[in-house]
């Protein structure tokens, strides 16, 4: 069972809303939520007052459509292809802007198709990623009518290195955002300016600008290295106990027989496997809860299923059935199985989103 807190999900939003002191928040909705539900979690933000989400494709935003309310914003990350232009217009999707070609053929289409339709430009400050370079940009000031028939909303770029809080390359990418700011917005006076990821919201005031745009630490993911997560968790992974065997003689565990457990030893057979991206989620040797003591794995983990040793639990086999294991939860949270297995929140949430288990949503306590 994913259990999803959508009320913590709320509650961390209204966290960076209150550090963002006057910013705008958004929502990174992307990956379908980094795989914990767009449209469950798109609707617990809205009802909290989030009314701009962000999204890598087309398709996603198009999905996103159906289930967000009407006046909500919805940005397409991923850049766009020459064609998807009167698709993004007809469906009210604002594409984010990253090259000059994209940025002529959004012209070109407002033109054609006798609209304004509105769009976001990016622009690379250092993470040389997606977004027009610097000169570039100042190519694109420039030529004021090619600004003008693009109608941009919102300026952006992205931070490459904000949860090292240090970094120099915070600053200098600040700056640069900062100076780019200044000269479009003399020509555009309400264009919006945005920079902040999650880890950039805790940077400070002048990371700010108009709108933050927070993606992992909505979901719990610590966004500021090395120092106690301020976020707080939102999900529970539990995988019931499928099959609970007890070794009349020592005994090969799992393929490869690479393990080996001694006679009287039991083993508690779990549904979820590398198939539901516990590989990557859990690691090489998973630990679990059960019961409130700690067991871990034994053998390797198969497509479907994980054994745990669980020798050290008193209770019956018949009791045992039924039961779960508990393989993240506030013990075992995202940023323990991140620093253990040298992996980062991101890919544990999205890993859990080809995950077979059924799903619980707690409902969101706030109301918008």
């Amino acid at each position: 069972m994913l259990t999803i807190d959508l009320s913590a999900i709320q509650s961390n939003w209204l966290k960076l809303q209150s550090i963002g002191a006057g910013a705008g928040v958004a929502g990174v909705i992307k990956a379908n939520a980094y795989g914990l539900g767009a449209d469950q979690v798109g609707n617990a933000l809205y009802a909290v007052g989030c009314r701009e989400f962000f999204f890598a494709s087309i398709d996603e935003a198009l999905a996103a459509r159906a289930f967000l309310s009407s006046d909500a914003i919805i940005y397409v990350l991923g850049g766009i292809r020459a064609g998807d232009e009167r698709l993004l217009m007809e469906s009210n999707l604002t594409p984010v802007l990253c090259s000059l070609s994209a940025i002529n053929s959004w012209a070109e289409a407002n033109a054609v198709l006798g609209c304004n339709a509105s769009a976001a430009i990016k622009i690379n400050t250092g993470m040389t990623r997606f977004g027009l370079d610097l000169r570039e940009f100042e190519s694109l000031c420039g030529n004021q009518n090619l600004l003008h028939a693009v109608n941009p909303v919102l300026l952006m770029s992205h931070l490459a290195c904000a949860d090292e809080r240090g970094h120099p390359l915070n600053s200098q990418q600040q700056h640069s955002f900062a100076n780019c700011t200044k000269l479009i917005g003399s020509l555009l006076p309400n264009l919006r300016f945005s920079l902040a990821n999650s880890s950039g919201i805790f940077l400070g005031a002048p990371w700010h600008f108009d709108l933050l745009r927070p993606g992992a630490a909505l979901y719990g993911v610590n966004p500021v290295q090395n120092d106690s997560n301020p976020m707080l968790p939102v999900l529970r992974l539990s995988l019931p106990i499928m099959q609970v065997r007890k070794l009349d003689a020592t005994a090969a565990i799992g393929y490869g027989s690479s393990t080996t457990l001694p006679d009287g030893a039991r083993i508690a057979v779990v549904a979820g496997g590398y198939a539901d991206g516990l590989h990557r989620t859990l690691g090489l040797q998973p630990e679990g809860y059960l019961n409130g003591k700690l067991v871990r794995s034994v053998g390797r983990m198969s497509m479907d299923s994980t054994m745990f040793d669980i020798s050290s639990l008193d209770l019956p086999s018949e009791q045992l059935l039924g039961l779960e294991i508990d393989v993240i939860n506030p013990l075992l949270s995202l940023e323990y199985l991140s620093k253990k297995n040298a992996s980062l929140g991101y890919e544990i949430l999205t890993s859990l989103g080809a995950g077979r288990y059924p799903r619980e949503y707690l409902a969101g306590s706030h109301n918008g």
